[in-house]
């Protein structure tokens, strides 16, 4: 109890995160261990026992992801890099044995083999114990770890604690829709408890009604059609009457779907011996088959329901038992998963413990079938095969369950060729006749649901096609659309542009001929001016903007001709 080494750690799993608590105070940890006096005060659990290293959950996530993996005694990589970052590799050396390993405690001892073969994955070698003495380390850690980190004081810890129970047991809670086995555990155990309530109640209304009209319940055996009969008649006195006897008699032909049955009970009615009933107690009598008759209705509704959601959660094991006996299997193991983990000796006998556990006390035979009994193949089977029967059964059975639970896509295609090889081997007991094997029949299948699948696909995809091709003339149509609008739209502008730059030529040939008819009539003024004698001293005419520009052209060409000149003279002066 008291055996603790000078290099252990302690793994301490909180809501929080992971906390690494080394262990420095031995002596006092042994003193307390004898004590049984962990969750002692503080100070003095604080000396022996230190924090080392915690690190916190980033999200909520994160830490249902870890507490998921802890309760299923496995190890995240969140986990093993905190212990990778935080413990030595070694701890000195002893003078005898070398390195010393360094130990951690762990609560869980499946925890603790998971630790060590992962760290093994990471080439360090760790030694992992799960003892009393960690477990009562770890009592002393719980009580005392939100004062050992900063920040989990003042409700923070049972906080996270409060979050990280909801969503882990809301996690627990879910299923998945498409194989709701829950649904169907309900609806076999409400088909079963209505099955005996409409028993009692069928029972209870041939009681009642029969001191009324007795010789009814001779005539009509069946308890359901027995009350509608109750039902629709009421007082018997209304078939006595002509008039009563044919309304009345038409409706009961729709019930019974007899008219001789209908005529003999109209018939009975006339000459019947039982009591006269008064209002109030016919009311009560017809009330109570109503709703006896409405429950049934409703029990055929809910056998649909059963039926429909078999198909869709194991429609392999409804092709070989039938809704009802495949839904109280399901039931009775609990879950589709755990009737699909539980070998076929086990299905064989589910349903029959007290049986079992009677035999083996007594030492006696032990059953040979328990739910599957009420299955057609064993009924049909011969005395001496029913036991052989039964485990091949079982053993069909049990490999249905684990397609239906593990597979993606829900299909019969298995379940009908297993209900093939129960009939073949039937078959051989009785006659010899040598049954195909399993594996020959699983191959078969899965090569007709390849077939199946790629011939949907071919169909998707060539529908993906025709929608395609349906879309191309729209789109063709639209792109030539637009295409007409933008040439027409360039038509447009190439007219405009063209009829923008007749209008500059015009205006350009207008301000020419302006400039003409100027200058002509300047030239006309200046050359009667000259002529006439009398008129003033000619005054320097105004120069035109096109002469002031010409001029400066006109005189820079002199200059350049002049200057060319002197330069040639220079040269021949120079030769």
């Amino acid at each position: 109890m008291t055996d603790i080494d000078s290099g252990l750690l302690i793994l301490y799993e909180s809501s929080a995160g992971y906390g690494l608590l080394e262990c420095e105070g031995f002596e006092e940890i042994g003193a307390m261990l004898e004590e049984n006096n962990t969750s002692m005060e503080f100070g003095r659990f604080n000396r022996a026992v230190k924090l080392k290293s915690f690190q916190p959950f980033s999200s909520a996530e994160e830490a249902l992801e870890n507490m998921n993996a802890i309760s299923e005694h496995a190890v995240t990589e969140t986990l093993l890099t905190f212990l990778e970052m935080n413990i030595p590799k070694t701890l000195g050396k002893r003078k005898s044995s070398g390195d010393m390993k360094v130990q951690i405690g762990v609560v869980d001892p499946s925890l603790a083999t998971a630790i060590s073969e992962g760290m093994e994955q990471r080439k360090r070698s760790i030694s992992c114990r799960s003892d009393d003495t960690i477990r009562e380390i770890i009592r002393g850690c719980r009580l005392h770890f939100p004062k050992l980190v900063k920040g989990l004081d003042k409700g923070a810890l049972e906080h996270a604690q409060l979050g990280l129970g909801h969503s882990y047991s809301r996690s627990k809670v879910k299923f998945n829709p498409a194989r709701s086995d829950n649904m169907i555990i309900q609806s076999i155990a409400l088909l079963d408890q209505m099955d005996k309530d409409l028993n009692t109640f069928a029972m209870r209304v041939r009681e009642w009604y029969s001191w009324h009209f007795p010789e009814l319940k001779e005539l009509v055996k069946d308890m359901h059609m027995y009350a509608r009969c109750a039902a629709f008649i009421q007082n018997k006195k209304s078939l006595c009457t002509v008039e009563g006897a044919k309304e009345k008699e038409q409706g009961l032909v729709e019930i019974l779907g007899d008219d001789q049955l209908a005529q003999s009970v109209v018939a009975a009615a006339r000459t019947s011996m039982g009591m006269d009933c008064n209002v109030v107690d016919m009311l009560n009598i017809v009330n109570f088959s109503q709703r006896m008759v409405k429950l049934a209705e409703y029990r055929k509704e809910l056998a649909n329901y059963l039926s429909d959601k078999m198909s869709l959660v194991a429609p392999n094991l409804k092709a070989i038992l039938g809704d009802v006996v495949a839904a109280r299997l399901i039931s009775k193991a609990g879950s589709l998963t755990n009737l699909a983990k539980a070998p076929a000796s086990t299905v064989q006998i589910l349903g029959a413990e007290k049986a079992l556990f009677r035999a083996l006390k007594t030492k006696t035979n032990t059953p040979k079938y328990g739910l599957i009994y009420h299955s057609t193949f064993i009924g049909r089977a011969a005395a001496k095969n029913k036991g052989r029967i039964s485990r091949y059964l079982a053993n069909k059975c049990s490999i249905a369950t684990r397609i239906d639970s593990f597979s993606d896509e829900p299909s019969s295609a298995y379940g009908l060729k297993l209900r093939d090889q129960i009939e073949e081997r039937l078959n051989f007991y009785e006659t010899g006749a040598q049954p195909r094997k399993n594996i020959d029949v699983m191959e078969e299948v899965a090569r007709q649901l390849a077939v199946a699948s790629s011939a949907s696909d071919d169909a998707k995809s060539k529908k993906k096609r025709k929608l395609e091709k349906e879309e191309k003339p729209e789109n063709s149509k639209s792109s030539k659309k637009k295409r007409n609008k933008k040439k027409d739209a360039e038509t447009d502008d190439m007219e405009v542009d063209e009829n923008e730059e007749s209008s500059n030529e015009d205006d350009a040939g207008a301000k020419k001929s302006a400039k003409k008819k100027a200058k002509k009539a300047k030239k006309e003024s200046i050359s009667a001016k000259k002529t006439d004698p009398s008129s003033s001293p000619p005054s320097t005419p105004k120069k035109s903007t096109e002469e002031v520009m010409e001029t400066p052209k006109s005189s820079t060409k002199s200059s350049k001709k002049e200057k060319s000149d002197k330069k040639k003279k220079r040269k021949s002066k120079g030769n």
